[in-house]
């Protein structure tokens, strides 16, 4: 046999949680591993045939506003060791751009999304699951700042769309997802927890670097 098979590592956890802070602290942890990040929410159905006014009223916190099954087909891709090419999604005009992002094999896969513990096909890839649990005001507040700041939407904008869509989805399938979570951070970033992840995927990472020498022996 050759490689070891990669570590696939799930972060979720409502919009605005802390997730990417978790998951950039996990990689400077990780400094001499090989990581790559893919996250579902590039995986967003193209709504282009829509027009803009109907793009905006989809509802893109329930499980089928996302092309899963393709979120799926990539992951087991890069699982095996192929490279993919991963959507860009466009949050401002709810469309994926024409080209996508090259992604390579990796020793460490890191999923990211708030939704990817509900699906069972995608937890089943998954050997540690992490979910970031964070205070529903701090939540909001995240995401409104980076709503205005990065997706060019007004500030009633993103708060009908909270109170529409975003909060009933969350308390309807985010949070119950919890259960399926190997280890729970509470309220963002927590050194401590960090450092326990990290442990973790160094143990899984010997172990498979260990089944690989027993095959070849």
């Amino acid at each position: 046999m050759g490689k070891s098979k990669p570590i696939v590592i799930g972060v979720a956890g409502g919009s605005g949680s802390g997730k990417t802070t978790i998951i950039n602290s996990i990689i400077d942890e990780l400094g001499d591993y090989d990581i790559i990040t893919i996250q579902h929410d590039s995986y967003y159905k193209d709504n282009r045939h829509l027009p803009f006014y109907e793009r905006e009223k989809v509802n893109y916190d329930h499980p089928d506003a996302l092309e899963t099954n393709l979120f799926v087909q990539h992951l087991k891709e890069l699982i095996a060791g192929r490279e993919v090419e991963t959507p860009i999604y466009d949050f401002t005009t709810h469309t994926r751009k024409k080209h996508g992002e090259r992604k390579k094999p990796a020793q460490i896969i890191i999923v990211e999304g708030i939704l990817i513990f509900v699906e069972k096909k995608l937890r089943e890839l998954m050997d540690v699951k992490i979910f970031v649990s964070t205070n529903s005001d701090i939540r909001f507040i995240r995401r409104l700042k980076r709503d205005i700041a990065e997706r060019n939407r007004s500030m009633d904008s993103v708060i009908n769309q909270y109170l529409e869509t975003v909060r009933p989805m969350h308390l309807a399938y985010v949070e119950p997802s919890r259960r399926h979570a190997d280890i729970i951070i509470p309220e963002g970033h927590n050194p401590v927890s960090s450092h326990m992840i990290v442990a973790m995927i160094k143990q899984h990472s010997k172990k498979r670097k260990n089944l690989v020498k027993e095959s070849k022996g």
